[in-house]
Parts: C-alpha cells; structure tokens; sequence
C-alpha cells in the first residue's frame, strides 16, 4: 500500500527530481490553483537560484509567495488586497526565516559550505549535486510553513 506523501515531501521529491527551489513549492501546492501546472512551472522557474541564479530571496521562498498571491490575490487595482497579500507573504517567509536562519539564497548555500556562484550556466544535477546541497530540505520548510499557514486560513485540511 502506498501511502500519500505530505505537501512538504511532494516539495523535496520534486528538488530531487530536478524542478527548481521555487518550482517545486509550486508544483507540491498547484492543485489549489486555477492555473495548469506547466504554466506556473514556466512562471515559477526563474526565480529558482535566488533569482535566476543571482543568490538574492531563496527560490523556495518565491515559491511561497507565487502561491500566496495566486490564492489570495486579486487582478484588481485594490490596496486593501495588496496590502493583504504582502502581510500573508511577509508572515509565512517570517517563519521560514525563523527556522532557516535566512531568507537568502546565498547565505543558506554558505551555511551549508556550498561554493557559491551566481554567474552562468545552473549546475549540472549529479549524486554529489545532491549530497552537499541544502535545496531539497530547504523547499521541504518552505512547504512545511506554507502548508501550515493555508491550513491556519481553511484553505486545506490538516493530513
């Protein structure tokens, strides 16, 4: 019997599989979104690496706020919405900062003495790729925060 995997294990199966940091937040949380998944795949993609590869916001943590305002948002010029969906994002990246010591990409990868480059081509995903990157547990806390806020606004259910 195959059991059902949590949002936060959908997440880092998804890193191991290949997707990038913010892809696979996404992709773990697409089915409450009104948007097929390969499109916000491609809306998702270049915000991996901290900003296409640049080390700023990890792209775990734009994958949160890709989900926040896809839920929360609105197509409206609306203040009172805007204002809303930067404190929802602000709260949920809050604790993600709490629990990984950073919001940026770069110093999560120095913390785990990762060698840090910003420039060129993304590295090429190999056993040793893995082994010394911190990304696959990094997207598992964006989920797990994530998760735990929608479930805080009845957005989903607790599993």
């Amino acid at each position: 019997m195959v059991m059902n995997m949590t949002r936060k294990e959908k997440a880092e199966k998804n890193f191991y599989e290949g997707y990038t940091c913010s892809q696979s937040v996404v992709k773990a949380f697409s089915d409450l979104i009104e948007i097929d998944e390969k499109t916000l795949l491609k809306i998702a993609l270049p915000l991996g690496g901290g900003l296409g590869r640049l080390r700023l916001t990890c792209g775990a943590v734009n994958g949160i706020a890709i989900i926040i305002g896809l839920i929360f948002g609105s197509s409206e010029i609306d203040d009172n919405n805007k204002s809303l969906v930067y404190s929802m994002v602000q709260e949920v990246a809050s604790r993600f900062e709490e629990h990984m010591g950073t919001l940026n990409c770069k110093k999560l990868l120095e913390k785990a003495e990762v060698e840090v480059t910003s420039k060129g081509k993304p590295d090429v995903r190999t056993e040793e790729y893995y082994r010394k990157r911190p990304c696959g547990k990094i997207v598992y806390e964006a989920a797990r925060v994530l998760e735990e806020f929608l479930i805080e606004k009845e957005i989903i259910k607790e599993n």
